[in-house]
C-alpha cells in the first residue's frame, strides 16, 4: 500500500500515522463494521471524478439500517468528506475506503452504547486482480467454502465480518495457484467471486445471478447491466449451475477494485477461446471510456472533484 498524507476520522482530518484506535475497539473483536470501495478516476480532459459516489454513500446508510448502527454524520457530510480527501491528498486517480465501525466502551456482543465511528481513507491502487488479468484474463477455481445463506449473510449490507467467508475461499484457491475463488451458494448454484460479481456469456446472452441471491448486488454490476443493455446485448438474471460456467463462451468478474476482469480458465477448464471474449471487450471498453476516456454519456455516474 502506498501511503497518502491525511485520513478523515470522525470528522477531523489527521495525519496517516495518527489514525489509530484502541485495542478494545469493538469491531476489532467482533467484526461488526461497514465499508465501501469507491474509485476516483482522471478522465482524458484531466478532470477527476468519483464514480457513482452517491450510490456508494446510499449503500453505507442502507447497511447501517441493516446492521442497526446509528450514523453520526449525514450522507451529505460523508459525500463531501470523500471529495475532500481526494483533494487534500492531491490524488487524480485513487481508491477510496469509507469505514464505519463500533468503537471501544462496553465489551460483549450487545454493546449498543459504544460510539459509531467513521473513517475515510484514500490511496493509489491499481486494478485488484492485476493489469495482466484485466487484459488477458485470470485463472479461477470453485472454492470448497460455500457462500453464506441469505438469512445469515445480510446481502444488502457490506458488513466487514461477513468477508471472513470470502477470505477463507480466496486463501484456499490462491495457495493452490489460482487467482480468484468462485463461491457456490447454499443450494449449489454459482453465486459470486470472493470480492466480485459474476457474469457469464453463452450464445450472445449475458447472464448473472439474480437480485435477491446470496451475492452483494454490486454497483459496478448494476453499471454493467445498464451498459450491456445500451449496447443491445440481452441480459438475463438467473441461477446458474457450476457446469454451466464450464461451457460458457465468456466469463468476467466485476467490482470497484477489480473493475471488469475476464476469466480465461475455471477449474482447469479453458473458458471459450481462453482469451477475453468480444462481449467482455465491448463492455470493458465502454466502461473505461466512461470512467477514464471522453465518452459524452453517463455523466449521472460521475461526481466531479
Amino acid at each position: 500500500m502506498e501511503k497518502t498524507e491525511k485520513i478523515w476520522l470522525d470528522g477531523k482530518v489527521i495525519g496517516w500515522d495518527e489514525a489509530n484506535v484502541h485495542i478494545l475497539t469493538h469491531t476489532l473483536h467482533y467484526g461488526l463494521s461497514l465499508f465501501e470501495g469507491i474509485r476516483a478516476y482522471q478522465r482524458a480532459d484531466g478532470r477527476t471524478h468519483i464514480f457513482r459516489l452517491s450510490d456508494h454513500v446510499r449503500r453505507i446508510y442502507d447497511g447501517a439500517k441493516v446492521a442497526t448502527l446509528d450514523m453520526p454524520f449525514t450522507p451529505e457530510e460523508i459525500t463531501q468528506a470523500c471529495v475532500d480527501m481526494v483533494r487534500i491528498n492531491k490524488q487524480s486517480s485513487c481508491y477510496i475506503r469509507p469505514l464505519v465501525f463500533v468503537g471501544d466502551g462496553a465489551m460483549g456482543l450487545y454493546a449498543m452504547t459504544n460510539p459509531t465511528r467513521v473513517a475515510i481513507i484514500v490511496w493509489p491502487w491499481g486494478t485488484y486482480l492485476g493489469e495482466d488479468g484485466l487484459n488477458k484474463g485470470i485463472r479461477a477455481k470453485v472454492s470448497s467454502f460455500t457462500k453464506l445463506h441469505v438469512n445469515a449473510n445480510m446481502v444488502k449490507a457490506k458488513i466487514g465480518g461477513q468477508y471472513v467467508n470470502a477470505i477463507l475461499a480466496k486463501r484456499e484457491v490462491v495457495r493452490s495457484g489460482y487467482d480468484e475463488a468462485i463461491l457456490l451458494d447454499a443450494e449449489g448454484y454459482a453465486c459470486e467471486a470472493s470480492g466480485e460479481n459474476l457474469f457469464v456469456v453463452r450464445d450472445g446472452v449475458l447472464r448473472t445471478p439474480p437480485d435477491g441471491a446470496a451475492q452483494l448486488n454490486g454497483i459496478t454490476r448494476e453499471s454493467v447491466i445498464e451498459l450491456a443493455q445500451s449496447l443491445g446485448i440481452p441480459v438475463k438474471e438467473e441461477r446458474m449451475t457450476r457446469d454451466f460456467l464450464y461451457i460458457a463462451d465468456e466469463i468476467f468478474l466485476t467490482g470497484t477494485a477489480a473493475e471488469i476482469t475476464p476469466v480465461r480458465e475455471l477449474d482447469n477448464r479453458v473458458i471459450g477461446s481462453g482469451k477475453p471474449g468480444p462481449i467482455t471487450k465491448r463492455i470493458q471498453d465502454l466502461f473505461f471510456d466512461i470512467v477514464t476516456g471522453s465518452h459524452d454519456g453517463y455523466h449521472k455516474w460521475l461526481h466531479w472533484v
